[in-house]
């Protein structure tokens, strides 16, 4: 593995770069042979929130799921949340060839209460707790998926699935083994309870009030508004002729969500990009989901959401010494014009050279 030199401006802060990598990782100083390379320069973007093992057809093969790893590894996506997959992924972590992979075991949902084979549909709200005690032996032990709210047809809305007591059991059986929970919810009704639990993360939040806003903002809650997946809501509502409440209802998340998305930011808290890749969205799309937070946010502040506090939130090493060489490289300043992001000009994962105008190649033959 050859040595390099990696230099230049870090796009999210406007602070000079200058990083070693030798073995892999990154070092105090770089060798008097080491190959520079150029540009501005991020630590790997955290996707927060995709499926790999999933596909708008439904359940992948093993196979696919590496291609849809690899996929978001050729984007710059160089470390991934895993919010849920039936396929067991965990042959796929620990690969230097491949994205940083955190899994957080199958989505954990009632019986016709969430998407059909993709989670584990429990019969009784009471099995809950035992049922994330499952998924965190399961996953990676970092992270568990609780389905906190989907239509109920018996009302024809949204609504939450899990009595409140329940919840704060089974958050607190994660808690207990060290992992911390997410939750799926698009509605209002589910997130009080959802936050009294002391749920640790929000996916997409477009029913966040200002009420809850406040409450996830004091109590540290993070929020993944996968807000490229999020436009795919007028789309749900006009496929749901048999429940025109839903439909209504998911018309008005879908306006109302870059206003609350801006809330969040400006009530203090963490934001990060996931596109909810695997169902109605392509893996390796982290770009079109930094640019669209860019646009709510300034990109700055959505590359820095995308990078280096992400990879804090997720307690994966950015670019301190010691740390594995994951870095994207940009010919251009992403802030200057957010279609860069498109087009990474080299990526560098656990120091090897796996995309970048011909040097890939030229590293690997010296």
């Amino acid at each position: 593995m050859t040595d390099l030199r990696v230099v230049g401006t870090d796009p999210a802060t406007g602070e000079p770069v200058d990083l070693a990598v030798s073995g892999g990782r990154i070092v105090d100083s770089a060798a008097a042979d080491a190959v520079t390379v150029t540009g501005f320069v991020l630590p790997g973007f955290v996707d927060a929130h995709c499926h790999v093992g999933y596909s708008p057809v439904g359940t992948a093969t093993f196979d696919e799921a590496q291609q849809q790893a690899r996929a978001n590894l050729q984007a710059g996506a160089l470390a991934l949340r895993d919010c849920g997959s039936p396929v067991d992924t965990s042959d796929l972590v620990d690969r230097d060839d491949l994205p940083v992979l955190i899994r957080a075991g199958r989505h954990i949902a009632l019986v016709k209460r969430y998407i059909r084979d993709l989670g584990v549909d429990l019969d009784d709200p009471a099995d809950l707790p035992g049922e994330v005690a499952r998924q965190v032996a399961y996953g990676s032990g970092q992270w568990v998926k609780i389905v906190g709210d989907w239509i109920d047809r018996g009302i024809g809305d949204l609504a939450p699935l899990w009595p409140d007591d329940v919840l704060a059991q089974a958050v607190g059986v994660a808690h207990a083994a060290g992992c911390r929970v997410t939750t799926h919810v698009f509605g209002e009704d589910a997130l009080p309870g959802l936050l009294a639990a002391g749920v640790d993360c929000i996916e997409h939040g477009t029913g966040l009030t200002d009420e809850t806003i406040a409450t996830a903002a004091a109590q540290g809650t993070h929020l993944v508004p996968t807000l490229i997946n999020i436009e795919n809501f007028p789309a749900f509502a006009e496929q749901a002729h048999r429940f025109p409440t839903y439909a209504a209802h998911m018309r008005d998340l879908h306006a109302r969500n870059h206003a609350m998305v801006a809330d969040a930011v400006d009530a203090g808290i963490g934001v990060h990009a996931g596109t909810d890749a695997g169902g109605y969205v392509e893996h390796g799309k982290i770009a079109d989901e930094v640019i669209a937070m860019g646009q709510l946010l300034g990109m700055r502040r959505a590359l820095a959401a995308a990078s280096h506090e992400a990879r804090a939130w997720l307690r994966t090493p950015g670019t301190e010494v010691g740390a594995p060489a994951d870095l994207v490289v940009f010919a251009e300043d992403p802030v200057a014009d957010p279609a860069v992001l498109r087009r990474p000009a080299v990526i560098i994962r656990a120091g090897r050279v796996v995309r970048g105008s011909g040097l890939a190649q030229r590293v690997d033959r010296l």
